[in-house]
């Protein structure tokens, strides 16, 4: 892929780059709840600690690469709330980056990929996730969107490396891994490749064992984090907004769980049985369509867990532009109700629009992308179906043989 290195062009990405980062420091100083329940305190234990020989200690809920980075921060002469924020930001920019390069396969030339950077880096959640809120959401986003991008690119080990790099730091990226079993189903990507996923999770493991952390704690890290909330949705704009109830929420969560599972599982084995085409476009579509579907039916989802749809979707629209409604609706609901949690009292804040409506928004949203994409294939099994009546593959030439669809999985998107 040939990208454009004239001057307006990096005069604009660098121009986005420093309105970025300046909209960020404004946002610096503020100090969120969970910096100074969770973040301030893991610092401080660390430094206490002896940096790095801390880890051999179980102290916090998030898996250790990121407690890595906490770590590494303590041996330099930075302020811990501006260093966390850092950390994040600077996996913004390589949001935006993998945004780039997955627009720019589709649009090689133009301006399309640098708009498609600039808006995400913009986005309200991706601004207030890292600079305001101290969250790390984007460097799981930003390792899953590069997992895809190389997907794409037919480089399945490096994908699979990315994919493992952003399961290690979030459980969340799972949300599209259905995608990658249909590139597996479909031998887009080799199953070879797969086991360098858990591969890499357990190597970012090592320097922690190293200085005496128990391996089943490790191990366990995931496990703990989805049995450590009980209720149905916490502030998440999702189908549990609509359900209020003092009884049974155990079989309700049970229920939401299999429920998420098999419209997953119906999902992927249309995507296989019906054949169509894998283009980049559907890729992506597929990546957009999991990234809403799986926490907007699967309880216990905090409001942070649209992250990925923020993002999948703004690059969905430049695939698909008569989508552009729905990263409009995916961000409204999910920008607002952070606003609770942002500036109540530990999430019993009030929020700027009542959840339910939030919660209706991203339902819209993920109507739309279901509807274009089972549009989608439809167009493409009829356009297959009527090329094999007027061309019967077994007596066309070698020279006249179709062409891959553009951006398709093959490596030569």
């Amino acid at each position: 892929m040939r990208v454009a290195r004239s001057t307006p062009a990096l005069f604009a990405a660098a121009m986005i780059a420093v309105l970025a980062i300046y909209v960020r420091l404004v946002l610096f100083p503020f100090e969120s709840n969970d910096y100074t329940a969770f973040f301030a305190r893991w610092y401080d234990f660390i430094k206490a600690n002896g940096g790095l020989p801390a880890l051999r200690f179980q102290f916090a809920d998030y898996n250790v690469p990121y407690l890595y980075l906490i770590t590494l921060l303590t041996y330099l002469p930075v302020p811990v709330l501006a260093g966390v924020k850092a950390i994040s930001v600077l996996f913004d920019l390589l949001l935006a980056f993998f945004t780039y390069k997955l627009v720019a396969l589709k649009y090689p030339a133009g301006w399309k990929p640098f708009l498609a950077a600039a808006t995400v880096i913009l986005l309200p959640t991706v601004v207030t996730n890292s600079a305001m809120w101290g969250q790390c959401d984007s460097i799981y986003a930003s390792l899953g969107l590069g997992g895809l991008y190389y997907a794409l690119r037919s480089r399945p080990y490096l994908a699979c490396v990315f994919f493992g790099l952003s399961l290690a730091f979030k459980l969340q990226v799972i949300f599209i891994l259905p995608a990658v079993l249909v590139l597996l189903l479909l031998k887009k990507l080799p199953w070879a490749a797969l086991p360098v996923i858990p591969g890499v999770v357990l190597a970012l493991d090592i320097p922690a064992l190293l200085v005496g952390a128990d391996p089943g704690q490790l191990l366990s890290v995931y496990t703990s984090q989805i049995g450590e909330y009980t209720q149905l949705t916490l502030n998440a704009p999702n189908a549990y907004q609509f359900l209020s109830v003092q009884v049974g929420s155990d079989l309700i969560r049970s229920a939401g769980v299999w429920f998420t599972g098999a419209l997953v599982f119906v999902v992927v084995l249309l995507s296989v049985i019906r054949r169509v085409p894998l283009t980049a476009t559907r890729v992506v579509h597929l990546a957009a369509l999991f990234a809403i579907l799986v926490p907007f039916f699967l309880p216990a989802m905090h409001e942070r867990y649209f992250y990925l749809a923020d993002a999948l979707t703004v690059i969905l629209a430049f695939y698909v532009p008569r989508l552009w409604v729905v990263p409009l609706l995916v961000q409204f609901a999910s920008f607002l109700s952070y606003v609770p949690f942002l500036f109540g009292a530990r999430g019993a804040g009030t929020a700027a629009v009542d959840l339910k409506y939030l919660a209706v928004a991203m339902l819209v949203a993920l109507v739309l992308v279901v509807r274009e994409f089972v549009l989608d294939s439809q167009v493409q099994l009829n356009r297959g179906q009527h090329e094999q009546e007027e061309r019967p593959a077994a007596h066309l030439p070698e020279h006249v043989r179709l062409e891959e669809p553009e951006g398709s999985v093959n490596g030569r998107a």
